[in-house]
This record gives structure tokens, sequence and C-alpha cells, in this order.
């Protein structure tokens, strides 16, 4: 179910309801770009530690915004029965009481979107706002001291259109008049509320639903009994509300502490951190322990998936929609009748999570076995894969959001040597060896280049062949003999021994007397 800010606050109870009785949670999002272009050697590497890697993202995630999240709401009905309640929400910044929101746009992810069918309009006339506690608390002080900021042109002109109105009709209406304007959206309900109320002292308001705001013209004493009634629609807890949005959800999302499901999550956690919750730290350890206290249990299914590739003979695919149609083969479906059955209230039904966790709880032999499908079952199952958030190319496989970041099984590094080639830098030496396979390439020193894959059969490749430019040497790093610091100290060391031979001989020697 696709869903903007017209519909969202009216269904915000309902979502709150299904988000607590869930499961599980599974997310999904679209960005307006992945990673900037603003700065060099911006794209992640696998020479990357964590931290670099996070620092990369850090800037990317500061520049793009997010255009859409889909939520999925699992609940086990019994113990093999899960319903789920999908949605794509339309998302845009809030444009009201805040510092107006600068964001980038990446072509490729902007024409990558639009392939697929993404509804523009919807994003830009429709997206539900949002702000993170920083945002809020500067929109709230605004709001207690009556001096908020319209950023938004279009809802400058929606005011003054409002405005110009009301004072015209003002001066001729009688006391209990009323006056109905009309095409008003989202949070210009409020605006044009607190706007009139400010300027106006006989004037009151009330919103009618449907896009209306009533305007009644009023005496003092009236407008006082009005002022301090508990049933103002305009009170500022409810204008924060509406400005809110989103957040609202998120908030939910986040005391409910259900687990969490993603498929290479991390771009995703980075972007909820800094767009609903705080600025992403610049401390690496600071966004790991904030995360796993937001969302205490982490589920990614390309971890799991990986597993479950080793452990069981099916094919090596990475697309999730692959993963899904291997997992839902009329093989392993015919010997499983303890499977479990997934009800879609909505048009999506492909969820990878369930079939993983299930093959990794039977064991997957060649004999069905009976299990309990529920949900509770599958977490001791998938207990080595909790919180460890893959890394699409980076020095570790995942990021361990409950403990230290394991290292990686990765092929042996190469040296590549440089004969009588002069200027040759990283981006020339990759395309040079972009032939057999794409390595990632980092200086070494004047001659000498790094190269690094995270495939075995790449590397063997690329030493048994000869075909490599001829003066391009090519052979397993070994830290002894190719590291520029170790070759510094054995340098200076030989000078360091030379000299002391030196005088020793010198000092040795016989004096001569006259």
């Amino acid at each position: 179910m696709e869903m903007g800010a017209a519909a969202f606050e009216r269904r915000l109870p309902r979502l709150r309801g299904r988000v607590r009785r869930a499961a599980f949670l599974a997310i999904d999002m679209e960005f307006t770009g992945l990673y900037s272009t603003a700065t060099q050697n911006n794209k992640p590497s696998l020479f990357d530690s964590p931290v670099e890697l996070y620092l990369k993202a850090r800037q990317s995630i500061q520049r793009f915004t997010v255009t859409q999240l889909g939520l999925a709401i699992f609940s086990n009905e019994n113990s093999n029965k899960y319903v789920v309640h999908s949605y794509n929400f339309f998302l845009f910044p809030s444009t009201w009481g805040v510092t107006d929101v600068e964001f980038a746009l990446s072509a490729s992810s902007i024409q990558f979107l639009s392939h697929y069918g993404f509804d523009y309009n919807k994003f830009l006339k429709d997206g539900i706002p949002y702000m993170n506690e920083v945002q809020e608390k500067i929109f709230s002080q605004h709001l207690l001291a009556g001096s908020w900021n319209i950023s938004s042109v279009v809802n400058r002109d929606v005011l003054k259109k409002a405005i110009d109105e009301v004072t015209c009709w003002v001066g001729a209406a009688e006391e209990e008049e009323t006056l109905i304007l009309q095409d008003l959206s989202g949070y210009q309900v409020f605006e044009v509320q607190l706007v009139l109320r400010q300027a106006l002292q006989n004037v009151w308001t009330q919103p009618l639903g449907d896009k209306k705001v009533m305007v009644k013209k009023v005496s003092p004493q009236h407008r006082w009994l009005l002022e301090n009634s508990p049933y103002d629609s305009c009170r500022k807890e409810l204008i924060l509300l509406s400005a809110r949005g989103f957040t609202n959800l998120f908030q939910t999302l986040v005391k409910a502490k259900k687990p969490l499901v993603g498929h290479n999550m991390l771009m995703d956690l980075m972007h909820l951190h800094d767009k609903f919750y705080k600025p992403l730290p610049e401390s690496y350890e600071e966004f790991k322990r904030n995360i796993h206290n937001l969302f205490p249990v982490l589920i990614d299914t390309k971890t799991v998936t990986k597993s479950v590739w080793k452990k069981h003979p099916f094919p090596r695919v990475s697309n999730l929609l692959e993963i899904y149609s291997v997992l839902c083969s009329s093989n392993l479906n015919s010997k499983d009748s303890a499977c479990p059955v997934i009800t879609p209230a909505s048009d999506c039904s492909r969820y990878v999570l369930l079939k993983s966790a299930h093959l990794l709880l039977c064991g997957y032999t060649d004999d069905a076995v009976e299990v309990d499908s529920s949900f509770s079952r599958y977490l001791p199952v998938l207990a080595e894969y909790l919180n460890k958030v893959n890394v699409i190319r980076g020095g570790v496989a995942s990021i361990n959001f409950s403990g230290e970041d394991a290292p990686c099984q990765r092929p042996p590094l190469l040296v590549v040597h440089v004969r009588g080639w002069s200027g040759l830098n990283e981006r020339q030496i990759r395309q040079e060896f972009k032939a057999f396979c794409h390595f990632d390439v980092r200086r070494l020193s004047k001659d000498q280049f790094l190269l690094l894959s995270n495939k075995f059969k790449h590397v063997r490749r690329v030493l048994r062949d000869a075909n490599h430019p001829p003066r391009l040497g090519v052979s397993i790093y070994r830290h002894w003999r190719h590291s520029p610091s170790i070759s510094c100290l054995l340098q200076v060391s030989g000078i360091v021994a030379l000299w002391s031979l030196l005088a020793f001989v010198l000092g040795g020697a016989p004096c001569c007397s006259f």
C-alpha cells in the first residue's frame, strides 16, 4: 500500500497498533543517491577499515535524502502462518519551522527509480514530513516563541492568498459569521490558522477536514474562551505531531524493540539514524552503540543467505528477487509441508527471511522435517547472524552492532611492480587489469601498487596469466619484502651497520710513530 502525507496522519494509530503486535518488521529504503562524488575516493574499497567505510558513507548520507521507505509488518497468527501488511511511505523533508533542508540528486539513482516506476509527484507533493531530534528541538523553540519560519515559497503564496481573502471579508462580516478556506494541504492547515490567529484578534479558526479551514468572526470574550479550551485543534502539541510526520512512526518502531530485518541494510540504518534520530556522529563506535540501543535485534538477509548458500547446494545468486525464486523453487516446497505460510494483506509476498530461517532450522535434508514455524523458534538458529550487517565492499565482511567486527578471509594481497613506465596512477593500473577482473588499487610507493580482490579465482587468474603488460610485474605481497617502512628500516640499519664497521676498522688500525 502506497501512502503519502494526506493519509498518513489518519492511519498512524492503526500503524502503531500493528507494529506493537508484530512478530518482526522488515524495511527497505530508496534514496536520491548512494555515493557522493563531491569528494574524491568516496566509494567503498576493499582496503577500507570499518571506520574508513563508515566515514565515507557518512559523507554521502549527509548529502542525500530518503525518497521512500518500505515497511512490512509480520504478525505470527499461529505456528506456521504469518500475515504481513506492507506499506510504501513517500517521504519529503519538513519545510515548516526548521532550517530549509538541502539535498543532492544522483542522476543514476534518479534514473533507476524512474525505470521502476517511482512516482516523483507523490514524493514532491505528498511526501510525509520528518525531522530528527536536533531539528525538532529547534522547531519546538520557535513554535513556543511564536517565531516559526515558513521555508516553502508555495506555502507563503498559499498563506498570502488566505490572509488577503480573510482581510477583505472580516471588515464587513458580523460576529459569528464564517468563511471557508479551501484547498489547503498537509500542515498548511496549521500554518494558515497560526498566521490568522496572530494577525487578527477578532477571528477564530477551526479545521474542517478535506483540506478546509473555517474562519469565524468572534468577540474578544469569545476569543479568550476558545484560546483556553482543551479542545482547540491547533494546540502546539498537535502542530508538533503533524510536523514530526513519519518520525512519530519511527519512534514507535524504536519503542517496540521488534527484530528489524533488511537486505544489505547498512545504508538504511545510517539514514534512519541521520533523518529520524540524530545527525550521524563522527565516531564509528558511537554510531554502532546508538543503532544497537535503537534496534537491539537486527537481521540482514544478505548475511543469512550467504550462510545458506554455503550449507546447501543452491545456485549462487545475489539479487533479492533471484534469492526468493531459488528459495521458492518447487523442489524445496515439495519436500517440506511445515514451511511457513505467508498471507499478504497487500500485493507483495516475496519474503526471504522466513524461508531461509526455516531451512536452517530443519537442517534441510532429503526427508521433510515437521517443526514449529513460529518466529520464536527461528531466533535460536539465527543467533549467529543477529546484528551482523553485510558490508558490500570493505575490509570486513560484516559490521557487528553488538560486538567487535571480525576480520574476514580475503585472497592474498598482490603487488604490482612498474618498470620503465613513469606517471602511472591508480586509475590506469585498474584499467590495465580490467580484462582479468575488478581489483581495488592502492599506491604503495612510487613504482609499486597494491591489488586486492574479494575472489580467490581472480587472484589465481592474474598470477597464472602471462599476458598482462610486460612493464608490470605481479607477485604476492610480502610485508617484510615489499613494505616501504620495512625497506626504509633495512636501509637505515644497513647504513648504521656500515658506519659501525668503518668505525671499528679505522678505530682498531695501528698508529704510526715517527
